[in-house]
């Protein structure tokens, strides 16, 4: 499981901006084609939303990869 620590300043992250970050999606392109795909779980559901916010305590699953977000 990867972890991603949230800055200081940060209370969240955007689910687009999450995949991007952690090297899951190359692009924005990218991580909206898959987020609206279904492809995403966030805490255990689908999640079609790209602009969906990830407080500290998420987790992500994408292409066999699972991301913790922390503070």
């Amino acid at each position: 499981m990867q972890i991603f620590k949230l800055r200081e300043t940060d209370e969240f992250i955007k689910l687009g901006q999450l995949l991007k970050a952690c090297g899951l999606c190359d692009t924005g392109i990218d991580a909206k084609e898959a987020i609206v795909q279904g492809l995403v779980i966030v805490d255990g559901e689908v999640e079609t939303r790209r602009g969906r916010k990830l407080y500290d305590g998420a987790e992500v699953e994408y292409d066999g990869e699972k991301i913790s977000v922390q503070k």
